[in-house]
């Protein structure tokens, strides 16, 4: 096992293995600090980070930071790695590859020709010596699209996850946000419920709910209900018109146990996904969440630090080939990211590295009401992540969920960063906007909803 060091000032730190090099080269996190693995000053964590730079990129190959013999996901992350792929910048250290990254030698076509020959290791120890700029300037780069029934994720665009929830599971009351969210243009990622019953009944209703939207609307979008994969699969073993497969995961095998998951329940799920052949332009199915603490929240961190730990989530993500990946970066609570500057670096980290290793990333701006935290906080990694290219945010009435009882973005959110930054929707969703009268030819949000097509109006009488 490796040791490093690195002197500050007249004084030594020495870091006994890469595992401990990486926990303490993280940007300070209330989580970390919980699990015991931080750094005990800011000068122990300059130290790390400079010794980090120095570490060449190949090691994170040869010094796994979970054994390969007790874990499923670090076994995936070194069974699946490209080494064609890793050649360009195999013989650069950390710091090498910070420099590399922002330089002109990468660019959308060699980071995406890259993504494969990187563990997520790589993408988080290079995240930790990066400020915020740098974690903007270089995910801004990155383009990763997917399909399924429309196209996220195309420079110029962003989408939003249309977020109904309602404390009782009423039909009414979501069809009610549902509406009310296509007013102002969101939805083109998915229209998303979490569920507040976990019943397969429950569920099955509100994917035919859910479908007969879409349909009579001829929405060009997907849904999906949030609820357990092997749920899911019950749910495509009925008949339940099904579009996008939801999981949480998490980057170790003992987190995901926490989630009753393994490997083999994802491919499972994903295959019957696939066997309903619902997607119209893509077969971009799964729909994963993930968030920095959850490892440590089971107990299953390893000792290691939570931003890695997320980062890892991404190697089991990547090997879905997914829609979507939402980080819900403040939702587990302040005991993880305390307040809202914590908040906001770890949603640029968790961005950066989705973004490095290939995946469709969005973000959850969000935070809980015991967090010391507000929404100018959210407004900031709102824009930033709009500036960095986010391929999605949630929109959800008045930024306020009321059944899971957090705050996070809402629908007028979305008109902001499109408005500010020039983005659209995705392309068949706004073409389907500027048809129902919702949007003008220029992209112009219309509010009156005397401009809107006669279902439309019928609708928002019936629900008035």
């Amino acid at each position: 096992m490796s040791s490093f060091q690195h002197s500050i000032g007249g004084n030594a730190y020495r870091f006994d293995s890469l595992r401990e090099l990486m926990n303490k080269a993280s940007p300070a996190r209330s989580g970390d600090y919980l699990a015991g693995v931080a750094a005990s000053t800011a000068g122990e964590r300059v130290a790390a980070q400079m010794a980090l730079a120095e570490v060449p990129l190949k090691q994170f190959l040869t010094e796994a930071l979970i054994p390969y013999e007790s874990d499923e996901v670090t076994r995936l992350i070194i069974d699946s790695h490209d080494a064609a792929a890793f050649a360009p910048v195999s013989h650069l250290t950390v710091g090498d590859f910070r420099n590399w990254l922002l330089s002109d030698a990468a660019n959308e076509d060699s980071l995406r020709a890259l993504a494969p020959g990187l563990t997520p290791e790589m993408a988080a120890a290079v995240s930790k010596i990066m400020r915020v700029q740098d974690l903007v300037l270089v995910a801004q780069k990155i383009r990763v699209v997917s399909r399924f029934r429309n196209t996220v994720g195309l420079r110029g665009r962003m989408s939003t996850r249309l977020q109904p929830n309602h404390p009782t599971d009423d039909p009414s009351g979501i069809a009610a946000s549902i509406l009310d969210g296509l007013l102002y243009g969101n939805g083109d990622a998915v229209i998303g419920i979490n569920p507040a019953t976990d019943s397969i009944g429950s569920i099955s209703e509100m994917l035919k709910m859910l479908d007969a939207i879409i349909q009579r609307y001829e929405i060009p979008t997907q849904s999906c209900v949030l609820t357990h994969v092997t749920s899911s699969i019950e749910a495509i073993n009925r008949g339940v018109p099904l579009d996008l497969v939801f999981q949480s995961i998490a980057g170790t095998e003992a987190a995901n146990a926490s989630f009753g998951i393994n490997l083999q329940i994802l491919q499972e799920g994903y295959e019957a996904g696939l066997s309903l052949k619902r997607g119209t332009v893509g077969s971009n199915l799964m729909y994963f969440e993930t968030g920095q603490g959850s490892a440590l929240s089971a107990n299953a961190h390893h000792g290691l630090d939570q931003q890695t730990c997320e980062a890892r989530a991404y190697a089991v993500a990547r090997h879905y080939k997914p829609f979507l990946v939402n980080t819900v970066v403040g939702f587990i609570g302040p005991e993880y990211l305390y307040n809202g500057k914590q908040i906001i670096r770890a949603g640029l980290e968790d961005h950066f590295c989705g973004k490095l290793l290939g995946l469709p990333m969005g973000c959850d701006i969000c935070y809980t009401n015991h967090a010391e935290a507000d929404q100018d906080d959210m407004d900031v990694l709102l824009s930033l992540l709009g500036m960095a290219g986010i391929n999605f945010i949630m929109g959800i009435p008045g930024s306020d969920d009321v059944m899971l009882n957090y705050q996070t973005t809402s629908f007028h959110d979305a008109l902001y960063v499109r408005q500010t930054l020039g983005l659209q929707a995705a392309p068949e969703f706004e073409s389907w906007l500027q048809r129902m009268g919702i949007f003008n030819r220029d992209g112009k949000h219309l509010r009156l909803p005397e401009q809107l097509p006669a279902a439309f109006r019928q609708a928002l009488a019936q629900l008035s």
